[in-house]
């Protein structure tokens, strides 16, 4: 089947088309309602057409963009969404638009755009949700939170809520903050369905033996605006936040978490006797109890200093490998897919599908890097190939057995010099930006001019539009290129190359252009 999907989900399926920003949604119930197939749009950007075709248990909705349609089918392609408790299915249409100005009972539809776009318009910081009796989104059924920690005889981190709610899908921002003497938070799943499984599998559970008990609720709102990360906010999906007012990554006294002073007398960290009673006994929060768990969940020591590490979080095999169609096999490697997956994450292997060399498996370090990759990678041009990136149902890539003919399409990366991301707190964290006609390139050595990369790049066939070294480091410097194609080609080609003075250049996509 050309998409070669590695699962046989779009068995008796028509196979689905290339990105469009008109999207099929299938098995919808009879009495949804306008406003909520409208609002499972609405997280990714603004819907601009509806129609629904309720005999036939079928909606199409249209995005503003492409872009957001793409990102809308990769977020539901990991978390199926429900409507009225039955899961839909959604996919490309293959229609471009959606022309529906000479249909009857379009003015319901109509009106309902406008009620559902009009609440997310203007990014409200807060945005509520629509009651049920508007049409809305049904009562319980957002993506966020809330949170309140009681008995908190502990500091909880951020980091600690990250890890155990990770546990039920992908968690997007977190915000601390401490109300009517009481520790408590807002959390934002990728989807609704992930936080009412958590809501479920989580209240009244304690986090630490006997202690910390948390109570989760629904929030109200719909979304958070996450403005800083640092250790009371964070927005997983903006590595580039600042961290606000230049306060210690910890606040040192901690007190105003626990209300009246003098539960915990020494200031955390390492509060006596603290750190070593981590770690999830029967009593606490025992992960054995929860859907797809991983035994005992302990907490790394660096979630306890606050720092961010992606891959401190307890590592989930699951839904770490992505499976990548559409690629050229004319011109694709296991290396090009290493070094550009790599920019997202730390590759661990690469297989070409034998028989099928449109497609590839990739293995990345964990499930927050594969999502990571595919939210960035999935619908740009590879070789003059519009690829589609989705997670595989594979949990790991089998590398060929002894003397089994592989044509050299499998390769092991675990054990590379090039991963990027192998040091908790690495930088390279904070500089992961979407593809770019721009990239940044870094390690260069002091001798080298810019007549000499720039030639570096033309020579290698791309278009160089401007160059510019970093005024405070010409350890640095920015290069614009014909496209943002050109831009990820040259960086499977060039990133690495040694230019000699035993310096190697790294190259990255560029949130800035020159």
């Amino acid at each position: 089947m050309a998409n070669g999907t590695d699962d046989k989900k779009y068995k008796g399926e028509r196979s689905p088309c290339d990105p469009s920003r008109v999207l099929h949604i299938r098995r919808v119930p009879i009495e949804v309602s306008e406003a909520e197939v409208v609002s499972l749009g609405v997280p990714f950007g603004k819907v601009t057409n509806l129609l629904l075709l309720k005999g036939k248990n079928q909606a199409f909705i249209e995005m503003a963009s492409e872009e957001a349609a793409i990102t809308m089918v990769n977020y539901y392609t990991t978390a199926t969404p429900h409507v009225r408790n039955q899961p839909v299915y959604i996919q490309y249409s293959n229609h471009r638009e959606l022309k529906t100005d000479n249909l009857p009972n379009q003015g319901r539809a109509q009106a309902a755009l406008q009620a559902v776009n009009a609440m997310h318009s203007g990014n409200m910081t807060l945005s509520g949700t629509a009651t049920a009796s508007d049409g809305g989104m049904m009562p319980g059924q957002s993506p966020v939170l809330r949170l309140i920690v009681e008995n908190l005889y502990y500091p909880v981190s951020l980091e600690v809520l990250h890890q155990i709610f990770s546990k039920f899908g992908t968690v997007l921002k977190i915000i601390t903050f401490t109300k009517n003497n009481q520790f408590q938070a807002l959390l934002q799943y990728a989807d609704p369905m992930n936080a009412h499984h958590a809501k479920v599998a989580l209240d009244g559970q304690n986090i630490y033996n006997g202690c910390c008990t948390l109570r989760v609720e629904f929030s109200k709102l719909t979304s958070l605006n996450v403005k800083y990360n640092n250790d009371k906010s964070r927005d997983f999906t903006r590595l580039d936040l600042p961290s606000g007012d230049g306060q210690p990554t910890l606040d040192p006294t901690m007190q105003s978490a626990f209300g009246a002073p003098g539960i915990i007398s020494s200031p955390y960290p390492g509060a006596a006797g603290f750190a070593p009673a981590i770690g999830f006994h029967q009593a606490g929060l025992s992960m054995q109890t929860m859907p797809g768990a991983l035994g005992h969940l302990t907490i790394p020591s660096s979630a306890m200093t606050g720092r961010m590490t992606i891959h401190g979080m307890a590592p989930t095999a699951i839904h770490s490998v992505l499976l990548v169609s559409n690629l050229n096999p004319e011109s694709i490697s296991p290396h090009g897919l290493f070094i550009l997956f790599g920019v997202y994450g730390d590759v661990h292997r690469v297989k070409i599908l034998f028989n099928k060399k449109e497609n590839a498996l990739i293995q990345m370090a964990d499930a927050t890097q594969a999502q990571l990759a595919m939210s960035h990678l999935n619908g740009q041009r590879l070789h003059g190939k519009v690829i589609r990136v989705t997670i595989s149902k594979h949990q790991t890539v089998q590398l060929p057995r002894e003397g089994q003919e592989d044509q050299g399409l499998t390769k092991d990366f675990s054990g590379s010099p090039l991963h990027r991301f192998k040091k908790p707190g690495s930088k390279n964290f904070q500089n992961i930006f979407p593809p770019s006609a721009t990239l940044h390139l870094s390690n260069i050595p002091p001798s080298t001019t810019d007549d000499f990369l720039k030639d570096l790049f033309a020579s290698s066939g791309y278009t160089v539009k401007a160059f510019k070294f970093f005024q405070k480091d010409r350890k640095m410097a920015l290069i614009q290129l014909g496209s943002v194609e050109e831009a990820i080609q040259a960086l499977i080609d060039l990133h690495n190359h040694d230019l000699g003075e035993n310096h190697h250049l790294r190259v990255s996509f560029s949130k800035s252009t020159i």
